[in-house]
């Protein structure tokens, strides 16, 4: 059996080359889908987000990072973030009534506006109630944007596609996270200090 310390050693090696190769790859696709959030956010919009198991919770993650706010030393206006992830009576009401296949696609469909943006994390880009997501998204004129590894269907669906250059789920997931900080701090600059626009009545 392989000694702990290489074990270790390994994992984190093989995620700081995936993280050197994700920037190689990636960064402009990153750029793009911070440009489109700055501008939903600018013009009054919301982002959504939505994924399954690990990617649920960076869902969650990314949605506290913009409604508090990434760096702590700078202040910025709270930022709509919605983790489509997060409210379980809704979850299990639309996975009991409709099936799991829509409960995000459902959600999206109740808050979803033209011009809003859906953000979609998967590893495997096969997930049926992301890819229902998305194609309600669309049909309904919001922005999509995938963060994704190599594999599945779900980057057709997506205005921009930011995909890890990889296979191994637990190193996907951990370009993710980098991933998404890049994705705020980006935003946040975008954005500068000023407050987006009141989103208005319905």
């Amino acid at each position: 059996m392989p000694d702990a310390l290489d074990v270790v050693r390994g994992q984190l090696e093989a995620s700081a080359d995936l993280l050197r190769l994700t920037a190689e790859r990636c960064a402009e696709d990153i750029a793009r889908a911070a440009a489109l959030m700055a501008e939903c956010f600018r013009a009054g919009g919301r982002l959504y987000l939505c994924g399954n198991g690990g990617s649920a919770a960076q869902c969650q993650h990314l949605a506290a990072e913009f409604v508090n706010r990434l760096n702590r030393g700078r202040e910025r206006p709270a930022l709509p973030a919605v983790a489509l992830t997060a409210d379980t009576a809704t979850l299990t009401a639309i996975g009991n009534d409709c099936g799991f296949e829509q409960v995000f696609a459902r959600q999206v469909e109740a808050l979803g506006r033209r011009g809003d943006v859906l953000l979609a994390i998967t590893t495997s880009g096969e997930s049926s109630n992301l890819l229902a997501a998305l194609r309600r998204a669309r049909d309904l004129g919001l922005h999509t944007i995938l963060i994704g590894g190599l594999d599945g269907r779900a980057r057709t669906l997506a205005d921009v596609a930011v995909l890890v250059p990889a296979r191994d789920t637990p190193l996907i997931q951990e370009a993710h996270g980098a991933i998404l900080h890049a994705l705020c701090r980006v935003t946040e600059g975008l954005l500068g200090s000023a407050s987006h626009r009141d989103r208005g009545p319905a």
